[in-house]
């Protein structure tokens, strides 16, 4: 019998489901798809908050209303299905087509009536847990190209849904604050900002000093910004400086996330 407590869990809780039930493999990246599946459930509480007529309002992103973000995280979690299906069987399947493909289908999501809006969040997401769970092991390390052309091992997904529904409840507007993300999870998102500005060759000057966080020198250091970390990943990720403060008194523009 081992004797490892988490495996000792995992069988008490197997038994407990019964034969019928879905597992994760242990190849499987557990702490990323609990971000994810976590984020999931904050996500779909914002989004149940709202009334259908509160869906109109405009949301954090410019141009697109509430109705556009749900259609986005629930298109995007289809998007990623299909880079799953592609490690399991072989057969390449993009997320999207092209850019323009995204584009349009996002826009033409925004006009479902709010029933059928919702659904597709709750089934999308639901398929989406479907093929992580039923991923094989070996799976995991297949590699798949993402919509900005990266070629990636398919275990990112989850990683790539877990910021995509943790900040996108943000942007709802409607109460989310980045004070409720994990905070790990919050050193992550900071950390998946730098990585996408390294690979694009962006230039930043400015050194972030988050409350109980070593400060991070980025380029020749410039203004010292400073505040809580949940500021300082929202001003990161372009969603606001809040109450950052900076020793020039400007808190500097920064270029986009992805």
């Amino acid at each position: 019998m081992s004797t490892d407590p988490d495996e000792a869990a995992r069988a008490a809780l197997r038994e407990r489901q019964g034969p019928g039930a879905r597992y994760d493999s242990p190849d499987a990246p557990a702490g990323e798809l609990a971000w994810a599946r976590l984020g999931t459930a904050y996500f779909a509480r914002r989004l149940n908050e709202l009334t259908d007529a509160e869906l109109e309002a405009p949301s954090l992103l410019p141009g697109w209303s509430r109705r556009h973000v749900v259609a986005h995280v629930g298109y995007n979690a289809r998007a990623l299905s299909r880079l799953l299906q592609w490690a399991r069987t072989g057969v390449e399947t993009p997320m999207y087509a092209s850019p323009q493909q995204r584009d349009a289908e996002i826009r033409r999501g925004g006009t479902l009536p709010a029933h059928a809006l919702r659904s597709l969040f709750a089934h999308t997401v639901a398929h989406l847990d479907v093929e992580w769970r039923d991923l094989p092991g070996a799976a995991w390390d297949v590699e798949v190209r993402t919509a900005q052309g990266r070629l990636v091992p398919v275990r990112e997904t989850a990683w790539m849904r877990a910021r995509e529904v943790w900040v996108h409840a943000v942007d709802l507007d409607n109460g989310a604050d980045m004070r409720d993300f994990p905070p790990d999870l919050l050193g992550e998102i900071a950390s998946d900002v730098l990585r996408a500005w390294r690979r694009r060759g962006e230039r930043v000057d400015v050194t972030v000093a988050a409350a109980g966080r070593d400060p991070v020198v980025l380029g020749a250091g410039g203004p010292i910004v400073s505040g809580t970390m949940p500021d300082a990943v929202r001003w990161l990720v372009g969603r606001g400086a809040g109450e950052l403060t900076s020793s020039t008194g400007v808190i500097p523009a920064l270029p986009r996330w992805f």
